[in-house]
């Protein structure tokens, strides 16, 4: 019997840790960021203070940057933990055309920016490039879940499990990606926190 209840609980273990966690080593996933790891697998560019702090990779300071992925990518799906606060201007940058020259038109922004003056492409769109569903979700004083498909010349965004924009461009067809905190415009003013709790990404 108490074989038979060890069997039971292994499996009720295996059970568990499997449901829900699409994302795990061995189907294909890399984490880049877990909690407070994994600054190695960026580089820096720009001044922002990013540090390990309160179970995430966090950025409040300076006059703006990005952690830099050192792998190009070109076909992939990313799934991505942020915290923003109301007044944060970051987005998810990828296959940038120059890794030391990043800006959201030489890169595909995924943005975060709910306090952006034109709301055509604020957090949930694709910045320049797709319209995100109005009015715009809000991403501020709260953790949230990006999920980005990017294959050919298709890119689609989900945020928190509704998708909110999607394009098709082949302008860009490979690079880095990078994760941002940035001043708001038009005066640089600084900008609220952001977190990344969870960054992961599967090559297709």
């Amino acid at each position: 019997m108490k074989r038979a209840s060890g069997i039971f609980a292994a499996l009720l273990v295996a059970g568990l840790t499997g449901f829900g966690c699409a994302h795990q080593a061995g189907d294909g996933w890399v984490t880049l960021i877990d909690g407070e790891k994994g600054l190695e697998n960026f580089d820096r560019v720009g001044d922002v203070n990013w540090r390990p702090e309160g179970g995430a990779i966090v950025g409040d300071k300076g006059k703006g940057g990005h952690l830099v992925s050192k792998k190009t990518y070109t076909d992939f799906q990313l799934y991505v933990e942020f915290w923003a606060d109301r007044t944060t201007n970051s987005g998810i940058f990828m296959r940038c055309a120059d890794r030391n020259k990043i800006t959201d038109k030489s890169c595909y922004e995924a943005n975060i920016f709910d306090m952006r003056e034109d709301q055509t492409y604020a957090t949930g769109g694709i910045v320049h490039r797709g319209a995100v569903r109005q009015p715009a979700p809000r991403a501020g004083g709260k953790w949230n879940v990006y999920e980005i498909t990017v294959k050919g010349s298709e890119i689609v965004v989900k945020l928190n499990g509704e998708q909110t924009s999607s394009i098709r461009d082949t302008a860009l067809p490979s690079g880095p990606i990078t994760l941002q905190f940035g001043n708001r415009p038009p005066k640089q003013e600084p900008g609220g926190a952001i977190k990344w709790r969870k960054v992961r990404i599967k090559e297709l």
